[in-house]
C-alpha cells in the first residue's frame, strides 16, 4: 500500500510525494491542521541544529532541514482493528493514510467534529502553558499573541474563576477573534499593567519586550515561543530584578514536574480533545484547501498574517 504525503524539499517548496505508511492499524485521513509558527520554521529549514533529534515527530521521514516530512495535526478514520469506524486524532504528518499502533491513536469524544479535533496538539500546548504559568482564580493574566495557541491559552485561563484575562495583538483585526471567543482584546498600548501572569505566545522579541514590561512585582513570565534560530535580545535590565520577575519557558514536549506523578502524555491529549468541545473554536480555523492543491498554496499560507489554523481536507 502507498500513501502521498506533503514534503519540505528546499526552503519555501514543498512537493506531494510517496510516504511510507508506517504499521499497525490502518487510518484514512480525514482532516490535518497546519501549525502555522512551527511549520513557517520547518518549511524555511530553521530548525536550529541542536534541535534535529528533538523535533523529530511520530511517522515523520527525511532529516532536517531538507527533504523532511513534518507535521502534527492529523484527523483520521480507524478502519481495522479495536478502533474500526472511530474518528481519531494521531500526531502524524500531512499524509492520505498511515499505519499507527492503537496506542498512538486517542478516540474524539462524540460531540467533537473531525474537523475542529486538528487544534488537538494546539490546546494540548496551550494547557501544557496553562500549567507553567501558575495562573490562578483572580489573577489579572495578559496574553501576548492572538495567533491558535494563544488565543486557546486566553480562553482557558478565562475560565479560572474571577480572572482578567485580556488577548493582546499589534493587528486590530484580532479584535474579532477575541470576540468570538468572549475574550477581553487590546493594542500593546493599551494593554493592562500590573498583571499576575503574562504570557508571549507571539514569537516577536517586541512582544517579549512587551510581556516583561507588563508584568507586575514578583509576577511570572512565560515565553511559549519557539523562535527556532533567530537570536532574541531580552530586555533584563531596568526594573526586571527590582521587581524579581520570573521568566518560565514552556513547552508541550513534557508534562510539567508538578503533574508528572498523576498526568500520562495519554491523558493530557484527552483532556485536549475534551476541551475542544466548544463550538467557540470554530473561529480559530482560517482556511481549508484540499490536500491535492496544498503544494501550489502552502508558502502562501504560511506567509498570510491572517493565517491562524489552516485546515486541510482529504
Amino acid at each position: 500500500m502507498t500513501a502521498s504525503a506533503l514534503w519540505c524539499m528546499a526552503p519555501d517548496r514543498v512537493e506531494i510525494r510517496p510516504g511510507q505508511i508506517g504499521e499497525g492499524v490502518l487510518v484514512n485521513t480525514l482532516f490535518s491542521g497546519i501549525s502555522r509558527g512551527t511549520e513557517r520554521l520547518v518549511a524555511a529549514g530553521r530548525v536550529p541544529v541542536s534541535e534535529h533529534a528533538r523535533m523529530r515527530g511520530p511517522g515523520m521521514e527525511g532529516d532536517f532541514p531538507f527533504p523532511v516530512k513534518y507535521g502534527y495535526c492529523s484527523v483520521g478514520h480507524v478502519t481495522e482493528g479495536n478502533l474500526a469506524g472511530r474518528a481519531v486524532f494521531a500526531l502524524f504528518p500531512h499524509q492520505d493514510k498511515y499505519r499507527l499502533p492503537e496506542t498512538a491513536l486517542t478516540p474524539l469524544p462524540d460531540n467533537l467534529p473531525p474537523a475542529r479535533a486538528v487544534l488537538a496538539a494546539n490546546m494540548e500546548t496551550a494547557l501544557t502553558i496553562l500549567w507553567d504559568s501558575g495562573a490562578g482564580a483572580g489573577d489579572r493574566i495578559a496574553v501576548i499573541g492572538a495567533g491558535v495557541v494563544g488565543a486557546l491559552v486566553a480562553t482557558l485561563a478565562a475560565g479560572l474563576p474571577g480572572a482578567e484575562v485580556t488577548l493582546v495583538d499589534i493587528n486590530p483585526d484580532r479584535a474579532a477573534l477575541a470576540a468570538a471567543l468572549e475574550l477581553d482584546f487590546a493594542l500593546p498600548d493599551a494593554a493592562p499593567q500590573d498583571c499576575d501572569i503574562v504570557i508571549h505566545t507571539s514569537a516577536s522579541e517586541a512582544g517579549l519586550t512587551l510581556a516583561l514590561s507588563l508584568a507586575g512585582q514578583e509576577a511570572t513570565v512565560v515565553e511559549a515561543s519557539w523562535h527556532g534560530d533567530t537570536p532574541v535580545s531580552v530586555p533584563l535590565g531596568g526594573a526586571f530584578h527590582s521587581r524579581r520577575l520570573r521568566l518560565v519557558s514552556s513547552q508541550v514536549g513534557h508534562v510539567p514536574a508538578s503533574r508528572l506523578p498523576r498526568w500520562t502524555y495519554g491523558r493530557r491529549l484527552a483532556k485536549a480533545l475534551d476541551l475542544l468541545c466548544d463550538p467557540r473554536l470554530d473561529a480559530l480555523i482560517s482556511g481549508e484547501t484540499d490536500f491535492p492543491d496544498l503544494p501550489a498554496a502552502y508558502a502562501g499560507i504560511l506567509a498570510a498574517p491572517g493565517t491562524l489554523c489552516h485546515r486541510i481536507r482529504y
